[in-house]
């Protein structure tokens, strides 16, 4: 089993995806030879959260402290690598593995992606020929900063681009995408030196590879948000021995799907706290287009992500997204969604700190007096409503919150209930009226706010 994940990319940025610029041969291989996933979506936009739901099979809001960023993954949550250790696999990870945050005050003494390597290749010339293995490649890439300019130095025509809806289409934005793309190719790279070692070792074959992000892209409106560019990620899977290739499926998955999938495919029994399902029986079909009709929607959540607010909270809300429908609910609306436009209440010391630093982002602060560009900033940096409600088919950028309109009631209610009923049946406070802590556990992160005050409610 080979697990590969990038930091930061959007579900529209590979070959296979139909970007026009961005070269992304190994996920074009995986997908050719396996399945292509149109509609995956990470647990949470934010890198510990995702990375830990996808390694317990669970939402985050199960999770306790792992529900953030920056905190810790508690040892009582069992993963997939260590049951597949304790089953005689050898388990290993190189790169961004589980992160950020710290291991030892959840009880671990490892990181639970597995033994760290240098490199694949090193655990690889290691592998026992008659033993199983389940690695972990990650990567930092494309997690900003970028080497500015990059992009257009390595030929790439910022002309082509083509720029998501809710950002400003200027040469500033290209050229910031641009830079993106060539990190998603240095990752990419690396994931085809990896298949290569497979195939001259004759194991490419009975070998699972996986190819996905943790969340969307690094830009405003995107990572750290429940609207497509943050949660919406690539996945393609490719077993030669037991996986039809070839095909493109549109079942709605999550990346926690991963945990089952891979216990599964090992013939060992699935956790019993793990509330995401395997991937096998659409894998092991020949079917494409929606193989499984109960898989028509996902779920998607977040608490805090950097605590760029006063105090250090967070901004609690949660989604449903559907083939014609997105429906956000944010639970504490009278909050900065990306983060206070006060530095000092920031984490990382700048204004809407919960959006990376960014060309893209500066030049949307700053050109605000254009009435295009304040649109969009105002989307991506401004308060929103309890309830988002995007109608897909009109709005795909998610630019039109419809919620409040009478002619769409229905479909609210219809997407509020199911939403809450799947946060109640699975436990989260958020829709059982208990105790939300979030808040308030620790945070391992840098704290620069001056009213840093998670470790206690109030």
């Amino acid at each position: 089993m080979l697990f590969c994940i990038s930091d930061d990319q959007s579900w529209a940025h590979t070959g296979a995806t139909g970007d026009p610029v961005v070269k992304t041969p190994a996920f074009d291989r995986v997908a050719s030879k396996g399945v292509l996933f149109t509609h995956a979506y990470c647990d949470a936009p934010t890198c510990g959260p995702s990375r830990s739901a996808i390694l317990t099979g669970q939402s985050i809001w199960r999770l306790e402290e792992a529900g953030n960023i920056h905190s810790t993954l508690p040892s009582k949550f069992a993963t997939y690598t260590e049951m597949l250790e304790q089953a005689g696999y050898r388990v290993g990870s190189t790169g961004k593995a589980w992160a950020p945050g710290r291991l030892e005050p959840g009880g671990r003494t490892r990181n639970p992606a597995g033994d760290r390597s240098q490199s694949f290749a090193e655990f690889f010339q290691q592998q026992p020929v008659d033993q199983p293995f389940c690695f972990w490649l990650g990567t930092s890439d494309p997690h900003r900063p970028y080497e500015l300019g990059s992009g257009a130095q390595s030929g790439k025509n910022p002309g082509e681009v083509v720029v998501p809806p809710h950002l400003p289409d200027h040469s500033v934005i290209r050229n910031d995408i641009l830079d993106y793309y060539v990190e998603v190719e240095r990752w990419d790279s690396k994931v085809e030196q990896a298949i290569a070692l497979l195939e001259k070792a004759g194991r490419l074959d009975n070998t699972i590879v996986v190819v996905t992000s943790d969340h969307g892209m690094p830009f405003p409106r995107a990572k750290a948000s429940l609207y497509d560019y943050g949660s919406r990620v690539p996945l393609a899977i490719s077993w030669p021995q037991a996986i039809p290739e070839g095909r493109t499926v549109d079942d709605f998955v999550s990346l926690s799907d991963m945990a089952p999938t891979f216990l599964e495919a090992a013939g060992l029994a699935v956790h019993g706290d793990m509330t995401a399902r395997s991937l096998l029986p659409i894998l092991a079909s020949h079917q494409s287009g929606q193989v499984d009709p109960s898989r028509d929607a996902a779920f998607i959540a977040m608490e805090r992500h950097d605590g760029c607010r006063r105090g250090g909270k967070g901004y609690p809300c949660r989604a449903i997204r559907n083939q014609d429908y997105l429906y956000i609910r944010n639970f504490e609306p009278t909050r900065w969604p990306s983060g206070s436009p006060n530095a000092a209440d920031c984490a990382r010391g700048i204004p809407y700190g919960e959006i990376d630093r960014s060309p893209t982002k500066s030049f949307m602060m700053e050109n605000r007096d254009d009435a295009a560009v304040d649109r969009l900033a105002e989307l991506a940096f401004g308060t929103r409503a309890e309830h988002e409600l995007y109608d897909l088919r009109a709005d795909p950028g998610q630019l039109r919150n419809i919620a409040a309109e009478p002619a769409a009631a229905d479909h609210l209610k219809a997407l509020r209930d199911r939403l809450m009923k799947r946060l109640a049946d699975t436990g989260d406070p958020r829709a059982l009226g208990t105790p939300a802590p979030w808040d308030f556990y620790p945070y391992y992160g840098r704290k620069v706010n001056a009213d840093w005050a998670v470790d206690k409610p109030g």
